[in-house]
């Protein structure tokens, strides 16, 4: 469908951003992306806003991946939208018969009326045309309001680190003056013993790997999701972050993970696997990278999901076209160091996108290896229904390029059923100690019970 694409320059994309996110919230439907300027291979924009629904699809589970198909073959357009872990039940004879606390829907995808990109300095507007006669007043209209971020208090990184990396410990606070109770679903004795039985499993050879996740939650709770989502972009400026909302339904992401990107022929994947926290000394921190690449384990982890990602990709691959770009490279982010490795293919021009997403979903690092016994093991070991987390957000662009995240690192929130979940997991090999298990689960939720119990 064809769009009015208009381009205007501005002197401060930050405070720019800001706005527009802010802009954003008058619509029922709205999709925000944000690289945080992160330097990435294989980007194509700073950051991109999606909203107001002119078409989408809503599903459950069954044939998910076929009305995708469909809808974007006949959209031919932007479309914007998420696939649930819980589609793995379309990919493989899977169910999912855990506890949801939140009730998003499987699948969704929405053609947006109006899209904003930032590429530097310069913002592009695609607007269907029945709304391009908006867009010169709502470009005057972000540009104006005014910033918010600075004026709710936000603390700086060195603070977050010295206030909280303390009380993210085993045992949960309980202070009369906090709104919001953070309750763990499952409990660090039951939990050491799940770790063990995965072992076990590994030991018997029912499979290599297992990526086994724990669901953190708050009921009869109230936030609100921009100010959250931005404490929680401010002190993780991850390469992924994304914004969702869907009229009382809300995803704050603030992922350092791609599942997966196509550009023309090629399609790249960027498994993580392996991570250590930041320390304060420069010396400190180099060393602990500099431990984390070396450490067996975790390269062990990072290797066999290579390994998976590389299986998945040949399905849809040129014979031969499969190839490793960096193995267990460590990045570094505001909170944490995390071993990346980035695995490309080319596939056949005929090819069609959606297949090569239903080829490799779920993704290998949220799911472990073989992928199927892990999925089976880890849903009748795990308490709460994944749901959103560990799927994966993202677009599809007119000429059938597309790129999505991990959803990691996330908050989830239903503002009608006042329920907020954050979920982390960790992939548990043979040389898997339950008790390192738990640490590295905490710091990964570091951040997101740090921003609930902080921001205003």
């Amino acid at each position: 469908m064809q769009r009015t694409i208009r381009t205007f320059s501005v002197e401060n994309t930050e405070n720019f951003k800001q706005h527009l996110l802010s802009w954003s919230q008058q619509f029922e439907t709205a999709l925000w992306l944000d690289s945080n300027n992160y330097e990435q291979h294989y980007a194509s924009f700073d950051a991109a806003l999606a909203v107001e629904e002119f078409t989408a699809i809503k599903t459950d589970y069954l044939n998910a991946f076929d009305k995708l198909k469909e809808y974007q073959t006949i959209t031919k357009d932007y479309i914007f939208g998420y696939i649930s872990y819980d589609v793995k039940n379309d990919v493989e004879r899977l169910s999912s018969h855990n506890f949801d606390g939140l009730g998003f829907a499987d699948l969704y995808f929405f053609q947006p009326q109006k899209i904003i990109f930032i590429k530097g300095t310069t913002i592009e507007f695609h607007y269907l045309k029945m709304v391009n006669d908006e867009i010169e007043s709502d470009f005057k209209t972000i540009s104006n309001m005014s910033p918010r971020a600075q004026s709710r208090g936000y603390k700086t990184d060195e603070s977050f680190d010295k206030a909280s990396i303390e009380r993210s410990r085993d045992t949960q606070p309980d202070i009369e003056e906090q709104k919001i109770k953070i309750k763990l679903r499952i409990h660090k004795d039951e939990y050491y013993s799940i770790v063990n039985t995965v072992i076990d499993h590994i030991k018997r050879g029912d499979i290599y790997e297992a990526n086994f996740c724990q669901e953190f939650y708050a009921e009869d709770s109230t936030i609100n999701p921009v100010e959250v989502y931005k404490h929680l972009n401010e002190i993780s400026e991850p390469p992924f972050a994304s914004f969702l909302k869907m009229e009382h339904q809300y995803a704050l992401c603030a992922s350092p993970e791609r599942y997966l990107k196509k550009e023309g022929a090629k399609i790249i994947s960027q498994p993580i696997k392996g991570t250590a926290k930041r320390l304060i000394s420069a010396i400190d921190d180099e060393k602990i990278a500099s431990d984390l690449y070396r450490d067996e384990k975790e390269r062990a982890e990072n290797i066999m999901i290579v390994d998976l990602v590389r299986n998945d990709l040949s399905k849809t691959a040129k014979k031969g076209s499969v190839n490793v770009e960096e193995l267990c490279k460590v990045y570094s982010f505001k909170q944490v160091h995390q071993m990346i490795s980035t695995v490309v293919s080319e596939i056949e021009e005929n090819m069609h996108p959606v297949e090569v997403l239903r080829s490799t979903f779920p993704m290998g690092s949220m799911t472990g290896a073989p992928k199927v016994s892990a999925m089976k093991i880890i849903e009748n070991l795990e308490e709460t229904k994944r749901g959103l987390y560990s799927g994966t957000i993202g677009y599809f662009t007119p000429n059938n390029d597309f790129d999505f995240n991990v959803v990691i690192r996330s908050i989830l929130y239903d503002e009608e059923k006042k329920y907020i979940s954050y979920s982390v997991g960790g992939a548990i090999t043979v040389k898997s100690s339950p008790e390192k298990e738990y640490e590295e689960c905490l710091l990964k939720a570091k951040a997101m019970k740090y921003v609930l119990l902080n921001s205003k």
